[in-house]
């Protein structure tokens, strides 16, 4: 299993995901490539949840020769994914690789970099567009962003998912690079998510920005610097 526990969070620690990280966070990586390796860390951490968090079921099959048994997984159309504008974007793209049949949400949220962070570590919160599929108790929910810092952002999306579903199968916050109070304040929040990270780094500076970190995931994706 490549899914390990790590108390406030679930880390992927597949070999492909954390090479691909990897480049992602070096400066050298230009925006082409960037978007790529998004999709790719995308797709990888979509098979990781397959593996490890979706169960499988016994079935019969018809091959050329004879009936065998095969085995599926479980649930595969009943994935509702959920993009945080504008960053989560390619990352969802490479999701869809591995639920090609899931539902599509989209929340644009994002912090008020102005006002800046406050003592407790908190960003005030802009949520200026909320389309969301119907959420079924038998869904899988995956909210997707490539970066948790605060949790500040995370916390507000998660509300409005919580407002439209009033049960699901399960509730899955997946993100490529996580900074630990971030991780802290959405779990504490949210205590129905499982939160999943390929990394989970050092801290966050005094701008809220996770360290060592890969950079403004939106800007580098979409050549916005």
């Amino acid at each position: 299993m490549t899914i390990e526990d790590r108390d406030d969070a679930y880390l992927i620690t597949h070999a492909l995901a954390t090479d691909t990280l990897s480049r992602l966070r070096d400066a050298e990586t230009e925006q082409v490539a960037f978007r790529k390796g998004l999709v790719k860390l995308g797709r990888i951490c979509g098979y990781e949840i397959i593996d490890g968090a979706m169960e499988t079921e016994y079935v019969p099959v018809e091959t050329p020769l004879e009936e065998t048994t095969g085995e599926r997984v479980k649930g595969l159309d009943d994935v509702v994914i959920i993009n945080v504008l504008r960053a989560a974007t390619p990352f969802v793209e490479g999701l869809l690789k591995a639920f090609p049949r899931a539902k599509q949400g989209v929340i644009s949220a994002g912090r008020d970099e102005e006002a800046g962070m406050t003592e407790d570590g908190e960003f005030p919160i802009t949520v200026d567009y909320v389309k969301l599929p119907e959420i079924r108790p038998d869904d899988t929910v995956i909210v997707a962003d490539p970066m948790l810092a605060t949790g500040s952002t995370m916390v507000a999306v998660l509300d409005h998912v919580l407002d439209e579903a009033e049960d699901f199968e399960d509730l899955f916050v997946l993100s490529a690079v996580s900074a630990p109070a971030g991780l802290v304040r959405v779990s504490e929040a949210v205590p129905e998510a499982d939160l999943l990270t390929v990394a989970i780094d050092d801290h966050l500076d005094d701008d809220g920005f996770i360290v060592p970190g890969l950079g403004d995931a939106g800007d580098r994706a979409f050549r916005t610097v």
